[in-house]
């Protein structure tokens, strides 16, 4: 998978949702690094929080998280990452 096409699927998920995605340059950033972690991990991880390498740890890394029961969402209206923010 390339970048366009993770941002494609990125797009698919926050249609017709409550969040979008965040600007260009930020999704550009976020992308590459869930690309990485892909190819380091063979999972699409959320590059901003760190896996102590556990199942269970990396399976709430997975982008996209479950963003919505985090603080950060609660408090800025954004996910843990700034992928996703409030429309």
């Amino acid at each position: 998978m390339n970048k366009e096409e993770l941002i494609k699927i990125w797009e698919r998920f926050t249609e017709k949702t409550d969040f979008k995605l965040n600007d260009k340059e930020h999704i550009d950033i976020v992308a590459k690094g869930v690309l990485t972690m892909e190819e380091k991990t063979g999972l699409k991880l959320c590059p901003c929080r760190l896996s102590d390498g556990s199942k269970e740890k990396n399976i709430e890394l997975l982008c996209p998280c479950n963003f919505k029961i985090q603080t950060k969402w609660k408090q800025q209206d954004e996910c843990w990452c700034g992928l996703f923010v409030k429309r």
